[in-house]
């Protein structure tokens, strides 16, 4: 009997590490060679996949395909069942994700991933990683007392959604502590908020003196550093996480379907494509898992703000920081909405979780098509060992000369499955504002209602905002015969009232605009509680955020103890 199959076993993209489990691999994070870990194959969907999960609830599609990369040798099924079930009884609607259309006409739809405890995307993710690492803890514990337990330090950097969605999965959990590291007011008001008035004891806001791309340098160092593997057991909550990127798949799923029981969709007919704004690349990666496992997406669009690495990779096939190296150049966004602008190279935006320089999660896109490109041997091993050793040789460069270009056929094949889009600040706004004009959109049969419309218009966050630009491009661009059969779905990631000056600026002339009607009452009295974070500094380096994470672990230990 096999225990695994391929897709239930990880390696590392840099070629260091192969065969873990997925406990291992959601664990460790990171392969021992600092590389990202990824399925050693992409599964392919049963037989009878659309008859049979066209009609199933969320939490069930999700079972069905976390399944295939997680072995019932490691999660039995009616474990792995409990714990999706209670990673979405936490959203606020029955669909989890519900799709709505925008616009019929232009068949324009919008994905809403706010409906979770943080309003935001990721909360899709990270309550399922939370209630996951209880799971393992749990069973890892049991029967031990004392310092004989396993402690897990949860660490991640966040450009602002991240920290409060790995808070709200972690916080209160037995044996886990939990840092987040974020720019010192390079993030939203409501975004600090929902992490630092948080109460428990096993939660720590740490603010750099930085960027994120710093913070997210520091937390990789510490997986890469023997002296705090040592002495903590590591675990990271960002995306690059592969047990973020496996949770994301579901929802391109879903939407998928509930357009086709709207009877909006043909799939017969129609073609489908997803606008997702990202910055970080996980999001779009998970769409693109799912059409490497067979969900007909005819093509993913990857929508970036001005800090276009990604767009400008897809250009040109190089790959390169940019950097913006005057403060005049830098200057933009709105302040109090969290922009991250740097002397070393960010660009503030009104779209500021995706003001990132450097995308972590391309890497893994890299491998799997350096990976399909190196077919000149019958030998897996040695395809997979080619592979990885051509991402280490692409990051080495990226490292040492700031950029790599890669061989035309392997821009041909990423220009395959993607197409990329570039939105500025001046479009985002206007996006924001031609929507509201609108008519009211309407929810899908056995959908919920959206919770960031008003009474009579929709309200997108600038965020979300981007993604719809880039789905109009596409129905604009699309050829006549073309556009009356293609379906495009926006991912909207983000509630607008985490980003309220970006969309008060837009929308204040606007007749019958009133803000007060988006906000959430979650949100209400929530900037005026206690708070509680560390600040540390970049000056000391890994040592200094070493020092703060073993001291603060073994004091919360040592009072669990006494």
């Amino acid at each position: 009997m096999v225990l695994h199959t391929a897709s239930q076993k990880y390696l590392s993209t840099r070629g260091g590490s192969y065969g873990l489990s997925f406990e291992e691999a959601v664990l460790k994070g990171l392969g021992a060679d600092s590389g990202l870990l990824i399925p050693e194959a992409i599964p392919s969907l049963p037989q009878n996949w659309h008859q049979d999960w066209l009609n199933l609830p969320f939490a069930d599609l999700a079972f069905e395909i976390l399944s295939l990369y997680i072995s019932p040798a490691e999660i039995p099924a009616g474990a792995l069942k409990d714990i999706i079930q209670r990673s979405y009884s936490t959203f606020r609607v029955p669909d989890i994700t519900p799709t709505i259309t925008l616009d019929a006409d232009t068949r324009i739809h919008l994905l809403e991933l706010f409906h979770g405890p943080t309003f935001a995307f990721k909360d899709v993710a990270l309550q399922f990683l939370g209630n996951l690492l209880e799971f393992f803890l749990v069973r890892r514990n049991k029967g031990k007392m004392g310092k004989d337990r396993e402690h897990l330090t949860v660490i991640g950097a966040t450009s602002g959604d991240t920290g409060s969605a790995a808070i709200y999965g972690l916080k209160g959990r037995e044996d886990v502590s939990i840092y987040i590291i974020y720019p010192t007011g390079k993030i939203s008001p409501v975004q600090e908020a929902q992490m630092t008035t948080v109460e428990d004891e096993n939660v720590h806001c740490l603010n750099l003196d930085g960027t994120f791309d710093d913070c997210q340098d520091l937390v990789k160092a510490l997986f890469a550093d023997p002296l705090t593997n040592k002495n903590l057991k590591l675990c990271g909550v960002n995306s690059i996480n592969v047990a973020r990127i496996l949770a994301q798949i579901t929802y391109y799923f879903a939407s998928y379907f509930q357009l086709i029981r709207s009877g909006t969709f043909d799939p017969s007919t129609d073609a489908i494509r997803f606008c997702t704004p990202t910055g970080n690349f996980g999001d779009v990666l998970a769409g693109y898992f799912a059409k490497r496992m067979g969900l007909p997406i005819s093509k993913l669009v990857v929508a970036t703000n001005e800090n276009d690495i990604l767009y400008r990779f897809w250009q040109t096939g190089v790959y390169e920081k940019q950097l913006v190296l005057d403060e005049a150049s830098a200057k933009g966004g709105i302040e109090e909405d969290g922009v991250k602008a740097h002397p070393e190279g960010v660009k503030e935006t009104l779209s500021p979780a995706m003001d990132i320089l450097v995308s972590s999660n391309f890497e893994r896109l890299l491998w799997l098509i350096a990976f399909d490109l190196s077919n000149n041997s019958d030998n897996l091993s040695e395809r997979k060992s080619s592979a990885g050793s051509k991402v280490k040789q692409w990051l080495h460069d990226f490292k040492s000369k700031g950029g790599f270009r890669v061989e035309k056929e392997v821009l041909e094949a990423a220009r395959q499955d993607f197409t990329a889009e570039r939105v500025s600040d001046e479009e985002t706004v206007a996006t924001i504002r031609d929507v509201y004009r609108w008519p009211q959109p309407r929810p899908r049969p056995g959908c919920s209602s959206s919770s960031s419309s008003s009474s009579s218009s929709y309200i997108l966050d600038p965020h979300s905002a981007i993604g719809v630009t880039a789905a109009l491009r596409s129905a604009r661009a699309a050829a006549p015969g073309v556009q009356q059969q293609q379906h495009c779905v926006a991912l909207s990631t983000a509630h607008p009232a985490k980003f309220s000056h970006a969309v008060e600026m837009a929308l204040r002339d606007e007749r019958g605009f009133r803000f007060e009607d988006v906000l959430p009452p979650q949100f209400v009295g929530l900037e005026g509680l206690p708070r509680r974070s560390r600040r540390v500094y970049r000056s000391e380096g890994i040592d200094g955020i070493r020092r703060v994470l073993m001291g603060e672990v073994e004091r919360e230990v040592d009072g669990k103890n006494s």
